[in-house]
């Protein structure tokens, strides 16, 4: 007798990190229910210029049943507890973007409001110091508790962790095929994807495909014909350079972007070497003097040459369409300003398996659902990496000129006229950045607000000045019990090799 629900034949085209993300998600997820086969070539490389992540990062794994030091070992990974923007505004300009909770809030009014009532009357000090994420960073400890006293995220080599799941997914029956995609068979005119052709002949039917194949969107683009949506108006960077090099320091326990007079570089330190990279507009900076900039930048010594990456920043119109969902790169690109690239692959796959179309063609309201959560996802990440941009002190160049004066969309207009007005800033329901991250960076650019909510200013200025004493000593009580980030990481998720280099970087200058 046959099996009246045989298993959904799932064709992952491409690996890299978001193919192997979704194989290894969608085996431990759905087992029996799905065959997967995915289709990947050792000719074409992966980009594998995302090396940072945000705390979302955490939750997927737990989602996996990812053992979190095994998965550290295996990538090389360091902690993360936010980004040190430099240069984003006048000359030196320096600001922290925390993970966690800032101060202390109530139903009333958000930290804030109490900030800017004792920033009135002299009191208080920056307003991410009242962050143990970010006191931590600065001081370059982290520690791992039950009680999650810290929010953390991850640095880890892209490369290493496609390796990482790909062991996982094969090990639990995900079928690797290695090929190039030839041809992209369509059932009938215009219809559904019905199988891919690879070079060598063979040819791997499916019912639901998932394109990994980075820019080059074989499936949603080049066969299905989606359309892009062109962010570049507001996000000009259209060119990056990445190189790795050794490790010369410690590793601090977060990510730097710095800012340059045509857009901004990366620093990502792992337990053994540091990845650096470029984003610029090939409109403002040639890419000579892109390479130079990096290099001139970087300490260590490089371990290959720049990779160069072109790109646009943007979004499919349908992530999915008829039987094929676009993750990765051929999903879009916003730059990773904000470390939200492997997020954005994550939350997709994880969309898909509670949505998943077990029905077979009848699911034009999965689609539909999906699309417009995707859309939402990806204008509100949108908006939050040109905040940095449009609220700048910059002037120096013409690029940085361009973006002080450029419009933004309604929705960021929205919030950037709320916050201006009245101190006030929101997280929706489906929101990734929340009311901290908001402030933080409008803060950090140097967006001050003409008025806050008076609830604060029924407090007296000692009462307020007391207030924030005992939340800063409470502070300074925690960061005391906090372990150095080196030797945590050493002791928990260190292999022999990347102890003993440890052990030499723990003697070399900061």
């Amino acid at each position: 007798m046959s099996d009246p629900y045989p298993p959904t034949r799932v064709v992952i085209a491409g690996g890299g990190t978001a193919g192997w993300l979704a194989a290894t998600a969608l085996v431990r997820q759905l087992g029996p229910l799905v065959d997967v086969t995915l289709i990947e070539s050792d000719e074409i490389g992966t980009v594998g210029v995302g090396e940072s992540t945000i705390p979302t990062a955490r939750s997927f794994h737990a989602f996996l049943g990812i053992d979190e030091a095994e998965f550290m070992k295996a990538t090389q990974a360091t902690f993360k507890l936010g980004i040190a923007f430099e240069n984003w505004g006048p000359e030196d300009a320096r600001y922290f973007h925390p993970f966690g909770t800032i101060g202390r809030s109530v139903a009333i009014a958000d930290f804030q409001h109490f900030w800017l009532e004792a920033k009135r009357h002299g009191l208080g000090g920056a307003y991410t110091n009242y962050s143990l994420e970010t006191r931590a960073a600065e001081a370059n400890r982290f520690g791992r508790d039950e009680a999650g006293t810290l929010a953390y995220a991850y640095h880890l080599d892209a490369t290493a962790y496609a390796r990482f799941l790909r062991a996982i997914s094969e090990s639990a029956g995900v079928r690797r095929v290695e090929g190039r995609i030839a041809k992209v068979e369509r059932d009938g005119e215009g219809g559904a994807i019905a199988a891919l052709h690879l070079a060598s002949g063979n040819r791997i039917e499916g019912d639901l495909f998932l394109d990994c194949t980075g820019f080059r969107a074989l499936l949603i683009e080049g066969a299905l014909k989606t359309g892009f949506e062109d962010w570049s108006e507001w996000l000009a960077c259209d060119r990056a350079l990445a190189v790795q090099t050794e490790a010369v320091s410690s590793p601090v326990p977060y990510t730097r972007a710095i800012a340059h007079r045509a857009g901004w570089r990366w620093r990502i330190p792992l337990q053994t070497r540091v990845g650096n990279g470029l984003v610029y507009s090939s409109a403002d900076m040639s890419d000579d003097e892109a390479t130079a900039t990096l290099l001139a930048g970087i300490e260590g010594t490089p371990l290959f040459a720049p990779r160069a990456l072109q790109f646009r920043a943007g979004m499919r119109r349908q992530a999915w369409s008829a039987n094929c969902v676009a993750l990765g790169l051929a999903a879009g690109f916003i730059e990773p300003l904000e470390s939200t690239s492997i997020h954005l692959v994550m939350i997709a796959v994880m969309r898909l398996i509670q949505g998943f179309p077990f029905q077979g063609d009848d699911c034009t309201a999965l689609r539909t659902r999906f699309n417009a959560q995707s859309r939402h996802e990806w204008e509100h990440i949108r908006d939050f990496i040109i905040l940095h941009y449009a609220q700048t002190g910059r002037i120096d160049s013409a690029f940085w000129q361009r973006h002080s004066t450029m419009s933004v969309p309604e929705t960021l207009a929205e919030r950037i006229a709320l916050f201006v007005e009245s101190a006030g800033a929101w997280q929706g329901q489906d929101d990734l950045f929340k009311i901290d991250s908001w402030v933080s960076v409008m803060l950090g650019q140097g967006l001050m607000p003409k008025a806050h909510h008076r609830i604060p200013g029924m407090l007296s200025p000692q009462a307020l000045r007391d207030s924030l004493n005992a939340l800063d000593q409470q502070l300074s009580r925690q960061l005391l019990i906090i372990p150095d980030h080196l030797t945590f990481i050493t002791k928990y998720c260190a292999t022999h090799t990347q102890m003993d280099a440890c052990a030499v970087l723990a003697d070399a200058p900061l």
